[in-house]
């Protein structure tokens, strides 16, 4: 078979994916076998499928560009016009989006837990365990890794933009636009959060912790408890940022809780410790 030679031009925004070679123009030329599909050729210059939206193909003798799939087949002398991934984009069932992030993101994937979206993070685990956890649980793989995204059998997954996790936290909601709950996940393992009596847990508190606070959550999984700590603003400001960056008008920041600092453990096993902000 005749080689079909073909030309693709990348939006800006997937520029930083290709090869230095065709990363100033953001287009390539090249020759393929005629029968691989558009989507693996995409993916042979290093370009994610997810982060793939729109696909267009004009042939020499076109007036106009029609719209193809990934799974199209290139004629000779065709450009395609590789489109970045559209946002919001919308999510298959089951919603609101739920997420699994790879060992790298623990400081996004707190800042995720903070602002209510369920996601799920180990900082061991494989490349192998994280692409099966996605796909038996439907969850969205974030990740930085693009070796990950390039696998076939990832059901779906999106690349996280930005070097800071405040920055990436922006990126994620940017991208998926999920509704969000602040202050309904435990941080350090995803567990829902409760409303629990100070009377119940008095006995788990330091003395001064228990003079200055009254309202308290239990996270439901793990037991920890969190409340209004003296130093909760970088949190409450993260959750405002937040809000507004999808719509909300802040509010649900000025009642969130916060994980303190003056807690022991307890007798009845319930876990509770030094709290932190977001690294």
């Amino acid at each position: 078979m005749t080689p079909a030679h073909i030309r693709l031009r990348f939006d800006d925004s997937l520029r930083f994916f290709l090869a230095a070679r065709h990363r100033g123009s953001g287009a390539a030329s090249l020759s393929h076998d005629g029968t691989s599909t558009l989507g693996h050729v995409i993916q042979s210059l290093g370009v994610p499928l997810t982060e793939v939206g729109e696909l267009t193909v004009r042939g020499p003798d076109d007036d106009a560009g029609r719209r193809v799939g990934p799974s199209y087949r290139p004629r000779d002398a065709e450009v395609a016009d590789v489109a970045t991934a559209a946002r919001p984009q919308p999510v298959p069932p089951p919603a609101p989006p739920r997420f699994v992030l790879d060992v790298h993101l623990g400081a996004l994937a707190r800042r995720l837990r903070l602002v209510g979206l369920d996601t799920s993070y180990g900082n061991d685990s494989s490349d192998d365990a994280l692409l099966a956890q996605a796909n038996a649980e439907r969850r969205v793989l974030l990740t930085q890794d693009r070796g990950l995204l390039l696998r076939r059998a990832l059901w779906l997954g999106a690349y996280v933009r930005g070097a800071r996790p405040d920055d990436q936290l922006l990126d994620v909601l940017d991208r998926f636009a999920p509704a969000l709950e602040p202050w309904t996940r435990c941080m350090a393992c995803n567990g829902t959060l409760a409303p629990v009596e100070k009377s119940e847990i008095a006995a788990l508190l330091r003395p001064g912790t228990r003079r200055t606070y009254d309202t308290f959550m239990r996270c439901r999984s793990c037991s920890r408890l969190f409340w209004r700590g003296a130093h909760s603003g970088r949190l409450e400001s993260l959750v405002t940022t937040a809000l507004e960056a999808t719509g909300g008008d802040g509010a649900e920041a000025r009642s969130g809780t916060r994980r303190g600092s003056g807690a022991r453990r307890g007798a009845d096993g319930f876990r509770t410790g030094r709290g932190s902000e977001p690294a």
